[in-house]
Order: structure tokens, then sequence, then C-alpha cells
């Protein structure tokens, strides 16, 4: 399949202050692309480059094969783009709107925007201003549905909604993007939703990756294992198949790629006593948690 997306090498900085160095992104026409980071991890900067508004300081990325600095007018009528914060003009109802951006785009198609409003049961004649925050994103989203593109790239999309409306919102989505044959790059804080919405995920910490591959394929390789010890002053932190270690007083967590039988070999090779030794399941947040750690 054809890459969507492609950065190759990418570094930025804020001053003196390192974002990341040599980063690799790729995203197959089609998918489904979840990135997940903590705050300050380079997520939002990301999204900034992929629209051009920030040029990295070495690197390049490409949208359909373009350099993001230099979009034709062709390729950027292919994006879709929500900026975090839902930017609307609050002063136009929901009808109003739709109407005023439809004069924008050659390809608009407000079928997935009414049906949109209608999940979320809006009335057409309802101000923006009258709206919660998780509706005004909604409407911005459906807005985005409305112009047709090829590439959405998503930051922070389910801002504002509360667990039923997210569900609603994230099943509509999957669904419209499989059966229009879209691509979606998004971010997201609310991991549980990313559960549900993604093909593949790629984790950042700060100045590095730690995952990048398809998204049930780390859920099945990445493993969390309890037990308990008598040695509380046991540290396997450094240990190389260990990626976070966690332990509260005699109770241990220990987060790997390597299988349930590794675990248990390695710790009877180094004579740890252990008790209650368990495979822990995850879902996506527990798994983002045991990865990147929790301070």
């Amino acid at each position: 399949m054809n890459n969507a997306i492609e950065c190759n090498n990418l570094t930025h900085y804020y001053g003196n202050k390192m974002v990341y160095e040599n980063l690799n992104i790729h995203v197959e026409e089609g998918s489904i692309l979840g990135l997940l980071g903590k705050n300050g991890a380079g997520k939002t900067t990301t999204i900034n480059i992929l629209n051009g508004f920030l040029q990295p300081r070495s690197g390049e990325c490409l949208i359909y094969g373009e350099n993001t600095q230099h979009l034709t007018p062709a390729n950027k009528a292919r994006i879709g783009f929500l900026i975090e914060g839902h930017i609307q003009y609050s002063f136009m109802n929901i009808h109003q709107i739709e109407k005023f951006y439809s004069g924008f785009y050659e390809k608009w198609d407000n079928e997935p925007y009414w049906e949109l409003m209608s999940k979320l049961k809006v009335a057409p004649k309802q101000k923006i201003s009258s709206m919660s925050c998780g509706q005004r994103s909604q409407v911005a989203l459906g807005l985005i549905l409305a112009q047709d593109p090829d590439l959405l790239i998503l930051d922070d999309f389910s801002m504002g909604l509360d667990p039923g409306y997210r569900r609603l919102f994230i099943d509509y989505l999957r669904e419209y993007a499989k059966a229009k044959k879209k691509t979606i790059f998004t971010t997201s804080h609310i991991i549980q939703d990313m559960e549900r919405l993604i093909d593949d995920v790629l984790i950042m910490d700060f100045n590095r990756v730690l995952a990048q591959c398809n998204v049930h394929d780390f859920m099945r390789k990445f493993k969390q294992f309890y037990f308990e010890v008598e040695d509380t002053s046991i540290d396997l932190s450094n240990e190389e198949f260990v990626a976070n270690f966690e332990k509260v007083h005699n109770k241990v967590e220990v987060y790997t790629y390597e299988p349930e039988e590794f675990v248990k070999n390695f710790l009877n090779k180094k004579g740890i006593v252990h008790h209650n030794f368990k495979k822990v399941e995850m879902g996506l947040e527990d798994a983002f948690i045991g990865l990147t750690g929790k301070y």
C-alpha cells in the first residue's frame, strides 16, 4: 500500500530544548494511527509540522509525496485538520455554519455532518454559543467530515465529550473511515478512546519513540507481570528485558515484551524468592502507563 504520511529523520527543537531527533513515521493510506505520549512529548508539535505550521530543524514530512512545507492547493484540499480548541464562529447556528463552510469546498458532502448532528440530538437552529465544549467539538468534526478529505488530522478530537457521546462518535468515525477508505492521524489524552478506534499506535516519550506498530500486535506482545517478593530491596529496572519496573513494599510489577516463562526463569536463576506470580490483563491505557511510567 502507499503511504499517506511519511516523516523521515524528523528533528525539532524549541530553542535548545530537543523535542525529538530522527523521528520516522509512516501511515498507510486507509489506516488509522493514534499518536500517544505524555504532555510535552511532542504530539502537538508533530501535528503542527504535518500541517506546515512549524518547520522542523531537519528531516522532512511528506503528505501524499509532497513536503508539508510546500503543499500544493490540490494536496491541501485532501486534508481535513482539527486544531486543539475547536475554534468556531459562535454567533452562527449549526445550519448557518454548515452553509457558510460549504461555499469553500468543491467536494462538500453535508450528509455526514447532519448524520452526526442527528446522533448528538442537536437542533438545526441551535447556536454554537449555547453549546457545551463537547458539542462544539462535534460540530467542528462534522464540518471536517463534510469536506470529504482523504486524510483527517485530528488533535485531541474527543475533548469535552462525556463517555456516552465519546463512544457514539468513535464508533461512527471508525465506521465512516473504513467505509470511505479515509486515513486518520490522531491524538487523544483519553487513551481508552484510541483502543476502540485505531489500527496502529505510535507511543512517544521525551526525545524518543517507544513503540510503533499495529495496536493489536502491541497489546499481544507487551505484558505485565505481578508478583510478591521476600527481599524488598530488589531492583530490576536496569535489566535489559524490563521495559518498566514498579515496586511498592513487597509488591512488584514488571512490564516486558518477554514471555512468562522467560521472566520466571530469570527470577529463579537470580535466586529471587517470589510468590503469587501472575500475568495481568491490560487495556491500552494500562500498557501506555506501563511503557512510559506513571511519572
